[in-house]
């Protein structure tokens, strides 16, 4: 199984009397989606399912991403992953079918850090160094698991196959 776990863009700051829930994507955060969503597309990276954070700012990078993927990936707004605690992430995760292989996973931090860094107990070192000092907007975990069954994921079970983020594909394609 593989799990990417995906922090969104940059958003804009909220207005004053706006709901955060309500934050777009600034023009960086819409070059970001879109670098990401090239990079997983290229690296035949594609999920077979999007769980997404119903927040505006989630739902664009993920729109972002989807034009760049050859196919519709299914996807499902999940209000749990709205400002959520790394269990509350894991909980929506192990919910998935066993039949899906590959999942993305778009939300916020510091949810989304801790559970990138509570699930993975091995890989590249100096990737897990970075992604130990955050996660940033648009930052990209890839998690492999030796099983087949959500339902059975649990702390230190998976591996760090890479860590990207837009910044880290710039200074590479520079």
């Amino acid at each position: 199984m593989r799990l990417l776990i995906l922090r969104h863009s940059k958003a804009e700051r909220g207005a004053p009397g706006t709901h955060d829930r309500d934050r777009a994507l600034n023009p960086r955060g819409l070059k970001d989606a879109a670098r990401i969503g090239t990079y997983i597309a290229r690296h035949k990276l594609v999920p077979s399912h999007a769980l997404v954070s119903p927040a505006r700012r989630t739902r664009e990078t993920w729109d972002g991403i989807a034009v760049a993927l050859p196919n519709a990936v299914p996807v499902v707004h999940e209000d749990r992953l709205y400002d959520a605690a790394p269990e509350a992430i894991l909980a929506a995760v192990r919910e998935m079918p066993s039949t899906i292989r590959t999942l993305i996973v778009v939300g916020h931090n510091p949810g989304m850090h801790e559970a990138a860094r509570q699930l993975i107990a091995s890989g590249d070192v100096e990737a897990r160094e970075r992604l130990n000092e955050g996660l940033p907007t648009s930052g990209l975990a890839i998690i492999d698991f030796a099983g087949n069954d959500w339902k059975k994921l649990h702390p230190k079970s998976g591996r760090l196959d890479r860590f990207v983020t837009p910044r880290l594909l710039k200074i590479a394609t520079d």
